[in-house]
């Protein structure tokens, strides 16, 4: 399980260089809406383009896919149920909760862990593709249509999604994958150089985002929020991920054990920048990132060590 250290080490480290970055005001009051700005219209759309654009959905589409998927939808409606009745939040807040409780951190913590916790990194292809090409536009799709005014028409709307820079380079990615194409190396490589930059400014500015903020507290009425999201993500996504593998799709102890790890990893940090974004839900995410981030490690050993890995 070094893997596990080591992927979540990386993102630390970063993290904590941001924190400090902030401490000394090297990117000033406007640092973090720049960072979180630059990933959610630039970077991230292109990182979103290479990863599924390079995906090969015929080795994506096998029982994990399906896993991961199901897994996901059924937190994500969980907690988008337990808001509404229950925390009675806005239809922005509640599903940026649903988000944070539902969504993993698949590329900068799956990568890493399915290599060398898992010895396979394709073994994260298919919670990638997943959220990449259907959760993350759906999801989006829905924030657009919480956040717009209520004098904005279907029309409005439909075009607020359509332009949504992330929803555009998912289809197009997935356009790119479905017919096995790949624009030119000439314009493939300034892509892939923002799509370089995408995690560490999402770590970076979220990092920036804890000085001066003390999670977890009583006064922001959003405790309760963030507990539910941590344990939906850590605890009830990786049961209803064993349960599919084992009772419904029959695999076996390893297929069970890599359908657990994937869905145990915690909250991605893309959250917080949707969040940010859309001025919404900004509590639950960052705190809800904070505290799967930490208890990660622990949760993802206590489960190797149930399954005897």
């Amino acid at each position: 399980m070094f893997g596990v250290f080591e992927g979540f080490f990386g993102i630390w480290a970063i993290i904590g260089i941001g924190y400090w970055a902030a401490k000394k005001n090297i990117f000033g009051s406007e640092g973090r809406m720049v960072l979180n700005r630059l990933t959610f219209f630039i970077a991230s759309p292109a990182l979103l383009f290479t990863t599924i654009a390079g995906a090969n959905p015929q080795e994506a589409l096998g029982p994990q896919l399906f896993i991961a998927g199901i897994s996901a939808l059924v937190v994500f409606v969980l907690f988008h149920v337990l808001s509404r009745w229950f925390f009675k939040r806005s239809a922005a807040e509640r599903t940026i909760g649903a988000m944070a409780a539902s969504t993993v951190n698949a590329g900068n913590l799956g990568l890493p862990i399915a290599l060398y916790a898992l010895g396979d990194i394709s073994i994260a292809a298919p919670v990638a593709l997943f959220q990449m090409a259907i959760m993350t536009p759906v999801s989006l799709s829905m924030m657009e249509k919480a956040t717009s005014t209520r004098e904005a028409g279907k029309r409005s709307v439909l075009i607020r999604t359509l332009s949504n820079p992330m929803i555009i380079a998912s289809a197009a990615g997935l356009a790119c994958s479905i017919f096995h194409w790949m624009p030119p190396q000439l314009i493939l490589t300034p892509i892939e150089l923002l799509a370089g930059a995408s995690i560490p400014a999402m770590l970076l500015g979220f990092g920036i985002s804890l000085v001066g903020s003390k999670p977890l507290q009583k006064a922001t009425q959003r405790r309760t929020e963030v507990w539910t999201a941590a344990v939906l993500k850590l605890v009830i996504h990786p049961l209803l991920a064993w349960a599919l593998a084992a009772w419904v799709f029959r695999l076996d102890s390893t297929g069970q054990y890599i359908a657990i790890i994937m869905a145990a990893l915690p909250t991605a940090q893309n959250i917080f920048v949707n969040a940010d974004r859309y001025d919404a839900g900004i509590t639950v995410a960052k705190d809800t990132v904070l505290v799967t981030t930490i208890l990660g490690i622990p949760v993802m050993l206590a489960f190797a060590g149930l399954l005897h890995h």
